[in-house]
């Protein structure tokens, strides 16, 4: 059984409309939400073997947040620009790619950004638990965190249509 948390960046900062999209930090709000989802990810035993975090300043920074709350040592975090406004074929690509390691990382997670983050869960999602899909069907939110199993043998053989959701997280539902 693998696991991989989807977790959309925390909320970003728009103070400044000359700054590139890409190098945008989090706003106060966001710096607030991400250790929390943190936490809330280390309550759950969540703890991701390894991370595949989008190159863009406010998903590191979003990380950066999360990684305290998961204990030491970190997971192993992979900064991949295919994440970076990617589209989903991309991050499952990335994911699939995970492939051969010693020992094979049986829990993963995706830091990364819309509209191809809450793409990807559409894409993956099979069925799971009736409420979290209700609520994903609603909205992706930032710092929003869906969590899928998958009853595969390795990360290769993930595939549309075969993840089940189990959770669906949001920043206001930890409040």
């Amino acid at each position: 059984m693998l696991t991989l948390l989807l977790l959309r960046h925390a909320k970003s900062n728009w103070d400044n409309p000359a700054l590139a999209d890409y190098d945008r930090p989090l706003a106060k709000r966001g710096r607030k939400a991400a250790p929390r989802m943190g936490a809330e990810i280390a309550a759950l035993g969540l703890r991701p073997d390894i991370i595949l975090c989008s190159s863009a300043a406010r998903t590191r920074e979003t990380l950066s947040l999360v990684l305290p709350e998961l204990g030491s040592p970190p997971p192993e975090t992979i900064y991949d620009d295919a994440i970076y406004m990617g589209a989903p074929s991309d991050m499952l690509s990335s994911l699939r790619g995970l492939g051969p390691r010693d020992p094979a990382p049986q829990t993963a997670m995706i830091v990364g950004h819309n509209p191809g983050m809450e793409e990807l869960a559409e894409i993956l999602v099979g069925g799971g638990d009736e409420r979290s899909l209700e609520l994903m069907d609603e909205k992706f939110p930032t710092c929003a965190l869906a969590v899928f199993t998958f009853d595969a043998k390795g990360w290769a053989d993930i595939a549309p249509g075969t993840g089940a959701l189990t959770r669906f997280l949001t920043p206001a539902q930890l409040t």
